[in-house]
């Protein structure tokens, strides 16, 4: 089986060519990156503007580095949501033409879910596992019960964890996007150099909140800072947020091996999960409960359609017949609406 995924829910515009046996063939990402970076976050009119003129040229690049004619593929794939309204629309309606037009079967993917599958393209992970997602719009920690079988264990009361990276960055005018702004900066800071606060890092509940964080890092902000001062401020708030992981993490294991009997193999996804230190705190936990950890390679962390091809190919497995032309965009798409 092959097939073709698209995803155009933020900054990204990609397309990729994935078959069942877990070759991908090609995956052409578009970055809007620099068109965003003098407005220091994602504008969604320019995006959605960005989408329209880049889809098609990127789709017709990744059929031929596939060395494929749409004829070739078995299915499309489009993300349906969650997302910027406007560049999902851009992908979906792309993709609905593509499909009706080629006779193929149309596969509305939730982005998220993308992302809570992508481990499994890349390693071999049965179901049940824990999974902690983390990107710029989402941050939750969940059971993975199976395709479209989610529990939701924790999530953010206000900002998303990447989300929050971006604006520390901002605030530290270290760059955009702030994720690998951050990273780098931190390599050459004292990570305990700064006091700052792990929000709900002892509630009993496996919810998060960054906001706090966010606003502590504003308030050690000088006038005269220079970049050995923003390297610590910047390597603290990272062991900060590590330690928040680490901890919530524990407790979910805790809860899953209650369920189960079992420990949990340890999962993490989506943008923030291409961080190297977030990712060693969590293999650290990981070694020290005699568990597996697993993250998908840095470059199918970001958004792409590699990993959008690679969920439409596990919910055909389970069912060959899906044809979902009638699907709409949905910005506010939430993993546990899938359930139903």
């Amino acid at each position: 089986m092959i097939v073709l995924g698209i995803e155009t829910s933020c900054d990204e515009t990609s397309a990729s060519v994935v078959s069942s046996n877990k070759k991908i063939l090609s995956n052409i990402i578009y970055s809007q990156i620099d068109i965003h970076k003098p407005f220091g976050g994602v504008v969604p009119e320019i995006a959605s503007r960005s989408h329209v003129q880049k889809i098609d040229e990127v789709i017709k690049i990744s059929l031929k580095q596939a060395n494929l004619s749409i004829e070739d593929v078995d299915a499309i794939a489009a993300t349906a949501g969650p997302g910027l309204i406007g560049g999902l629309i851009v992908g979906l309606l792309t993709s609905k033409a593509m499909a009706i037009s080629a006779n193929k079967p149309l596969v509305g993917i939730n982005h998220l879910e993308a992302h809570a599958l992508t481990p499994r393209l890349t390693n071999k992970i049965d179901f049940p596992y824990l999974l902690l997602l983390v990107s710029g719009g989402h941050t939750q920690i969940l059971e993975v019960k199976g395709i479209r079988k989610y529990k939701l264990l924790g999530g953010t009361v206000d900002d998303a964890c990447g989300e929050c990276f971006d604006k520390v960055s901002k605030l530290l005018n270290l760059g955009f996007p702030g994720g690998p702004a951050i990273e780098e900066a931190a390599k050459e800071g004292n990570e305990n150099s700064i006091d700052l606060p792990r929000p709900m890092i002892n509630h009993k509940n496996l919810d998060f909140s960054f906001s706090g964080l966010k606003t502590a890092v504003s308030n050690k902000i000088s006038l005269n800072m220079n970049q050995q001062l923003k390297n610590n401020i910047a390597a603290s708030f990272q062991k900060a947020v590590g330690d928040i992981f680490y901890k919530k993490i524990e407790k979910a294991s805790d809860y899953f091996f209650k369920t189960y009997s079992f420990k949990p193999n340890i999962v993490i996804s989506g943008g923030v999960a291409s961080n190297e230190y977030i990712k060693k705190r969590l293999l650290d936990l990981s070694r020290l409960n005699n568990v597996n950890l697993y993250s998908p390679p840095k470059n199918l962390c970001t958004d792409n359609g590699a990993m959008i091809a690679w969920a439409a190919i596990e919910r055909l497995f389970e069912n060959p017949y899906i044809c979902e032309y009638e699907i709409e965009v949905n910005p506010r798409w939430q993993l546990s609406g899938l359930n139903q």
